[in-house]
């Protein structure tokens, strides 16, 4: 028997989950079809043995972020404030300094470094203003920007091998990759997309600002509990079919049929999938060319909070890896500690390739440089290596290397007769994170009705 419905949604993360409610609201029939056995996308958590949770994936949210905190008051989440208090420890190469967790973006470096710092922030804030989120590519010199790295434009407007070595850590920190890989294009439309490096990087009123108690699955969660029907799980589509009539979706041994489908995978995931007809050959450049980041999110429990007494916000950031990010990730009501950090982009590549012994030994080991040895005393350490992870392949989200949004940018969202995109990548505002993802679910959702009215 076939199973027909108005709009199949590929994809249970919030953009998937977004879109089906608002369609169903709007009066159609809605299935979602999820590869894992979950709902969340890349929103994970992880249950400890006492029922608290720690998010494994997305879980920071902060001002501007709009979408976000109305959908966490609408599905009655508690928020509580990110950690910081007190001071930021900063390693450099064997040195550690402490600066003030209020200082911004702006490590504490010497004055002369600090300026050429300023100097270069100021340059790129100048071509941000510019941007066209919409349609990057109509920049004037979008093809001159698209055709260098972040690393190569910053190498060239500084000879500060420490400046050089900072937005290198932007890099890994906002992308999970090397900013030689990033098209510097990109760079500044993503900077413009999250309301500025400030905005991007810090904690008090930036993108790190607030936590989901509970943890930020639980917004999927309950998203697809208010959907009319149940979402469709351990289902990964492969093949889409495309006729004058609909669209028809196989997933293993199951196929459904309908008007129009929206695909909210990354990119590259997308790329997976067999299409027939084939897409478009510009569209299908176009995911060879959005690869994800590498990133080991990694969270060790302590007995207590110990860096708190020594006044310390639990916040590291180190120009050696392999980690060169730590942050307190300690729970809400609860007497344990907890601190995240991250090997990404070269490091997290390399350390994919290590036991789990070998990881957990380099994490303390960086723990230790940093807080001192109180931090060999562990409770316990749970990562996530979303290089591995099977639906995923990558985190945070897919980023443009050079020239694709120059060369292929227009084809990015638009729609290929009875196939539309969605999904985080697909955002102009905040492209990557979770607020992206819900504002492309709503987009898309609008964008199918309008076709399915005119047709």
């Amino acid at each position: 028997m076939i199973k027909k419905t108005d709009v199949i949604v590929i994809g249970a993360g919030l953009s998937g989950l977004t879109a089906a409610r608002k369609l169903e609201e709007l009066g159609y029939s809605v299935k979602v079809i999820e590869a894992r056995d979950r709902v969340g996308g890349r929103n994970e958590t992880h249950l400890l043995a006492d029922g608290q949770v720690l998010d494994l994936g997305g879980q920071w949210i902060g001002p501007t972020q709009t979408k976000m905190y109305e959908l966490c008051k609408e599905l009655k989440l508690e928020l509580f404030p990110t950690h910081n208090e007190g001071k930021v420890i900063l390693y450099d190469h064997g040195k550690k300094s402490l600066m003030g967790s209020k200082n911004g973006a702006l490590p504490k470096l010497n004055v002369f470094i600090l300026l050429g710092l300023g100097l270069i922030i100021k340059k790129i804030e100048k071509r941000v203003d510019q941007i066209d989120l919409d349609a990057p590519w109509k920049h004037p010199k979008a093809k001159v920007w698209d055709s260098e790295t972040l690393e190569s434009w910053v190498r060239k407007n500084t000879k500060l091998k420490k400046v050089r070595a900072y937005f290198n850590i932007v890099s890994e920190v906002v992308f999970s990759t090397e900013a030689s890989d990033i098209s510097f294009l990109h760079f500044l439309f993503y900077v413009k997309s999250g309301s500025g490096m400030d905005n991007l990087l810090n904690i008090d009123e930036g993108a790190q600002k607030e936590r989901v108690v509970g943890g930020t699955q639980q917004i999927s969660i309950r998203l697809s509990e208010l959907l009319k029907n149940e979402v469709i799980l351990e289902s990964p589509v492969t093949r889409i079919e495309q006729s004058e009539n609909g669209v028809k979706v196989f997933s293993k041994e199951q196929f459904w049929q309908a008007k129009k489908v929206i695909v909210t995978l990354p990119p590259t995931l997308a790329g997976r999938i067999t299409y027939a007809p084939p897409l478009p050959g510009m569209r299908d450049q176009l995911t060879q060319r959005i690869p994800a980041g590498s990133v080991i999110k990694i969270q060790i429990i302590y007995k207590t909070p110990f860096w708190r007494k020594k006044g310390l916000t639990g916040q590291a950031v180190s120009f050696t890896g392999p980690l060169k990010i730590v942050m307190d990730n300690s729970l809400p009501n609860d007497s344990r500690g907890v601190l995240v950090m991250f090997m990404e982009g070269n490091d997290g590549r390399e350390a994919s390739e290590w036991t789990l012994e070998k990881r957990t030994q380099k994490a303390i080991g960086c723990l230790v440089k940093y807080f001192g040895d109180e931090a060999k005393d562990y409770l316990d350490y749970i990562e996530r290596n979303w290089c591995d992870e099977e639906f995923t392949r990558g985190g945070y989200g897919g980023h443009f290397t050079p020239g694709v949004w120059s060369g292929f940018g227009k084809y990015l969202r638009k729609p290929i007769q009875h196939i539309h995109w969605a999904g985080a990548e697909t955002a102009t505002v905040w492209n990557g994170y979770m607020e992206g993802a819900v504002r492309s679910g709503e987009r898309v959702a609008t964008e199918v009705s309008e076709t399915l009215k005119d047709s």
